[in-house]
């Protein structure tokens, strides 16, 4: 119970005060901030990793679920295809 409270007071302080979780190291906001309404900024560049980090773990669980996303799609369209025989 006594980690419970901890992992909730971590998570309170972390909301609460969200300078705190900075992940960028000082070189990398330096250049960010330094290339910022530029035509080929770094910025630009950042944000289109950050954009390829988040889609890998959505492109992971879709192969790893395929045969389950595959069968609900093919439920789906058989309810959609008797509702319009109706």
């Amino acid at each position: 119970m006594r980690k419970y409270y901890f992992i909730c007071a971590i998570i309170f302080l972390l909301v609460l005060f969200p300078n705190l979780i900075d992940a960028q190291c000082a070189m990398c906001k330096a250049s960010v901030e330094s290339s910022q309404g530029q035509k080929n900024s770094v910025a630009g560049g950042i944000n289109h990793g950050i954009l390829y980090l988040m889609a890998i773990p959505y492109v992971l669980i879709a192969f790893i679920f395929r045969k389950q996303i595959v069968a609900l799609w093919k439920s789906f369209r058989g309810k959609k295809i008797a509702e319009d025989e109706l």
